[in-house]
């Protein structure tokens, strides 16, 4: 779920930035040292939007630098389990689907993207449904649910996808799902009628 979000936090600013508007500065090094970071509770930091406020800066004796209290919006992701998502497959590996989601790539599982028996295929870079002749390969749009949230600082993260439950899947899938959903219910209706 991306949100925004007002973070407090002290920014030191270097005396090569005197010259410059101070806000400017503090919003230069906050967007430097937050824009593509994990933080727990947090999630991916995407960008930093502005600076709110801007406290009186303080000098340490031993340090040339000021220090400036600063308040700060940002635009971040934070991925919540059962969340339903929407991405592009970016690689294909025996063991499944790396899915971008925005700001980061989920793992659907080789066993997670479909309840056939599937194959990969090495030379294509694909899997083959065994029966039902589905294939996934990249640049295929996808819809997943989030089964796993791993956080870490820093720029990893790990998120681990399933579409195996009904109208998910590579968006083809569902619309043949849901063509064939119509179609029954249109059926069921005729016989009603009759």
């Amino acid at each position: 779920m991306y949100k925004k979000l007002l973070l407090e936090h002290v920014v030191r600013i270097p005396p090569t930035k005197f010259g410059e508007n101070i806000e400017d500065a503090a919003f230069e090094i906050l967007s430097e040292q937050f824009s593509g970071q994990i933080y727990e509770g947090i999630g991916f930091i995407i960008v930093v939007i502005d600076v709110i406020e801007l406290g009186d800066g303080k000098l340490l004796h031993s340090d040339p630098c000021p220090y400036f209290p600063v308040k700060f919006t940002v635009l971040c992701y934070l991925p919540e389990l059962h969340e339903i998502i929407e991405g592009t497959v970016v690689e294909v590996v025996e063991f499944g689907a790396f899915i971008r989601l925005g700001p980061s790539d989920g793992l659907c599982h080789v066993s997670q993207i479909t309840d056939d028996y599937i194959n990969y295929e090495n030379m294509n870079q694909r899997f083959l449904g065994k029966e039902s002749g589905k294939i996934l390969t990249v640049d295929d749009m996808v819809r997943g649910r989030i089964i796993a949230v791993s956080m870490g600082s820093g720029r990893s993260g790990k998120l681990g996808l399933t579409m195996r439950q009904p109208f998910l899947g590579k968006i083809e899938w569902i619309a043949d799902e849901i063509e064939a959903e119509l179609g029954d219910a249109y059926e069921a209706n005729l016989e009603v009628e009759d």
